[in-house]
């Protein structure tokens, strides 16, 4: 422990926001945990036996978010390198590459992220030709936002012998499947050891300053490596910074295979261990075709691998989890929990929380389902906020009908299904009260839950989709990980009026959140703490 987790201090002059009091306007913090928390005139009697006084000057103060999933290497490659999140255009896309690969002379592979066609005007993805012209020739890795699809130049499918003849090759069309996998392991490779820990910092750095105390890295095989897992976890743990949590998405088997999940650091076998792809790469897989496509996807797991993985990582006390976003793949994943249930006990199975990444396309049975075998939700609002309502990229792929059950928040919570809010970075940036924001205001209205629900997911869900129940709330003994944000008026939001207006009565005793409602400021973080110590200070605060 650190000299500075070892340091008692006193925070008062502020909003607390904790259920162990709702009108808490100070907390003592020592040796890196939550001594109390409680009203200013209590506050005296412990000023002077601290070793430092914080005059919050009216500030909030929450427990810090936790990101629930997290690709920490290519959030950091995609803020040091080539963004296309903003290109309005393919032809401004095109002259970004350009730009870039003129900036990194001495790169060996560019690296970029973030293109959507389907914003585009030109409604098509960029031509191996057009990039080949861009680049000069260079091998460049070019994955659309879901990354779950990828376009390249020839310099890059030239470093990868047979890659036309693997699954998901297209001459003319992005890569999808083995033939995407392979060139990204080919792209990555080529990053340095150097190049990878500066961008692990800049995300980690960017997760600091947005009140964000724990990511969760889902990482595994085919998608990162085991040395870059490794390496963060080794670099997270020896610098101050948010902590982080390592999935490691490998199917188990028996205890072996266990062993060697904990021995790379991984809490959990779970993450993107993929059962299916993505809706914007029309890889996710659906029980009915594609509105826009004569197919329903790419199964990669069926309900036989899940219960197999599932049985194997319960019987060894480890976490298991899937990646499953279309109807049909999480009806395997369901298949598959109950059917290892049945197998070793289904106490056993909700004990070991397992996970599901996405759970985008649900039904009430599946819902109820996830309910009933303790399966966790971890999933990502803010694809709703980019893809979701009537003229978006799900109903373009499903159509409207299908599109308006996506990401059903609301029947999950009054289901029982515990949630956990993440960005899956760099898919969707890092964005905690964006997040909450695309919660509550989720473009069809009947999925939309309250500002509180929402915050509880991303703060104490992210430490319950871990197995810890003591941490992510503002109580005494919890982990002192915290933000301290400048906001405005704080408020009660529900979707329902009758309960917004019984929760904002001081008689109920809520403590108050942030407005979130679209088109107002969201709070800025002036200070995150994690166990007690300060990493990140806003300049000039």
């Amino acid at each position: 422990m650190t000299e500075s987790e070892h340091r008692t201090v006193l925070l008062r002059g502020g909003d607390v926001h904790s259920p162990a009091d709702p009108f808490a306007t100070a907390m003592v913090v020592e040796r890196g945990h939550v001594a109390w928390v409680g009203s200013e005139g209590a506050a005296d009697a412990f000023a002077s036996g601290v070793d430092e006084v914080v005059d919050l000057e009216g500030a909030l103060v929450t427990p810090a978010f936790t990101d629930a999933h997290v690709h920490t290497t290519a959030t950091g490659l995609a803020l040091t390198g080539l963004d296309l999140s903003g290109a309005r255009t393919l032809a401004e896309a095109l002259e970004r590459v350009r730009a870039h690969s003129a900036a990194r002379p001495a790169d060996k592979v560019l690296l970029g992220h973030g293109w959507d066609a389907a914003r585009w005007p030109e409604r098509r993805p960029p031509s191996r030709t057009e990039l080949d012209e861009a680049t000069g020739g260079r091998p460049l890795y070019l994955p659309r936002v879901d990354v779950h699809s990828a376009v390249v130049t020839t310099a890059l499918l030239d470093l990868v012998p047979g890659v036309t003849g693997l699954a998901g090759h297209h001459p003319d069309q992005p890569l999808t499947g083995a033939a995407h996998h392979a060139v990204r392991a080919a792209a990555h490779a080529a990053v340095t050891p150097g190049q990878r820990a500066e961008a692990q910092r800049a995300a980690l750095r960017r997760a600091a300053s947005l009140g964000i105390g724990t990511v969760h890295e889902c990482a595994g095989p085919e998608i990162s490596d085991e040395d870059d897992f490794t390496a963060l976890l080794a670099l997270a743990a020896e610098e101050p910074g948010p902590r982080v949590v390592g999935y490691w998405a490998e199917a188990v088997s028996g205890e072996k295979d266990a062993r060697r999940i904990r021995e790379l650091g991984a809490i959990g076998a779970a993450g993107d261990l993929f059962v299916d792809g993505s809706l914007g790469s029309h890889t996710a897989c659906l029980h009915e075709p594609y509105a826009d496509a004569a197919h329903t996807g790419t199964a990669h797991l069926d309900a036989a691998a899940v219960a197999a993985h599932v049985a194997a990582c319960t019987e060894a006390g480890l976490q298991a989890g899937f990646h499953a976003i279309g109807d049909a793949a999480v009806g395997a994943v369901v298949d598959g929990v109950r059917a290892a249930a049945e197998k070793v006990g289904p106490a056993r199975v909700r004990a070991a929380r397992h996970r599901v990444e996405h759970a985008e396309m649900l039904t009430p049975e599946t819902v109820a389902a996830f309910a009933e075998l303790g399966l966790t939700a971890s999933v990502q609002p803010a694809f709703d906020a980019a893809w979701g309502g009537e003229d978006g990229m799900y109903a373009e792929r499903l159509g409207a009908e299908r599109a308006r059950t996506l990401n059903p928040y609301a029947a999950m919570l009054r289901a029982g299904v515990p949630l956990a809010f993440g960005s899956d970075s760099p898919v969707t940036p890092l964005d905690p009260w964006g997040t909450v924001r695309a919660a509550a205001f989720h473009r069809t209205p009947e999925h939309r839950i309250s500002v509180r629900a929402g915050f509880t997911a991303h703060t104490r869900g992210g430490w319950r989709a871990t197995g810890r129940d003591d941490a992510g709330v503002l109580v005494p003994g919890a982990p002192a990980d915290y933000a301290v944000w400048r906001a405005d008026e704080l408020v009660v939001q529900a979707p329902d009026d009758r309960v917004a207006r019984w929760s904002t009565d001081p008689r109920s005793g809520t403590p108050g959140l942030p407005d979130l409602t679209p088109g107002a400021d969201l709070p800025v973080c002036l200070r995150t703490v994690v166990s007690g110590r300060t990493v990140f200070v806003r300049p000039n605060e």
